[in-house]
């Protein structure tokens, strides 16, 4: 399967909490929800459905499983929310027990068994195991080169720090841009592949 992130960022890089204000407070974030003033429907809708269209799992770190787990079974009967709710889900955590794992078709990964795991599900034959939010765990996968394809929604807005999923390793590693849609809010959907140098 391939690894697709997609991501709400800041022209400075940031990730966190663009859903809403309590979301993520870590570090004194102070502008949880920031994206919604940029979203654009005709932009993202389609793109959000093809996305879980092509989709056969969903890989999630601990906090942003939380936050989707307690936010889309409520939202049955859409079809967006269907398709999420029946897709098999996969949550990397060492502090959630099996118990806990309350949304439909989840499995836990162990923490120090994540790397291993989610290299073995990249491997299988299949469509694409989807991330979204998870900072933490999609900037471990960068730092092994586990992501296959980078959907960046560049809201235009600096927020002045915040979480990130780039690794800060001094490492370069080249991207290339594959396509790009512009909203009318000044959105811009940007997809990026792995690329060689030369």
């Amino acid at each position: 399967m391939r690894i697709v992130v997609s991501e709400f960022i800041s022209l400075d890089g940031v990730v966190q909490a663009p859903g809403g204000p309590e979301e993520d407070t870590d570090g004194g974030f102070a502008h949880g929800g920031w994206s919604h003033p940029y979203f654009d429907p005709e932009v993202l809708g389609p793109a959000f459905t093809e996305g879980m269209e092509r989709a056969e799992a969903l890989l999630y770190g601990r906090r942003t499983y939380l936050t989707m787990a307690g936010a889309w079974p409520e939202r049955a009967g859409d079809p967006f929310a269907d398709r999420l709710n029946s897709l098999k889900k996969y949550v990397v955590t060492d502090t959630l027990d099996d118990s806990e794992l309350t949304w439909n078709n989840t499995e836990r990964i162990p923490g120090s068994e994540a790397v291993a795991r989610i290299r073995e599900l990249r491997e299988r034959k299949g469509g694409e195991l989807a991330m979204m939010g998870s900072p933490t765990l999609v900037r471990t996968l960068i730092s092994e080169g586990l992501v296959d394809e980078l959907q960046l929604i560049v809201m235009p807005v600096l927020l002045g720090g915040g979480k990130s999923i780039f690794p800060e390793d001094g490492a370069k590693r080249p991207f290339e841009l594959v396509s790009t849609v512009t909203g009318k809010t000044g959105v811009q959907l940007c997809v990026y592949r792995p690329a060689t140098e030369g």
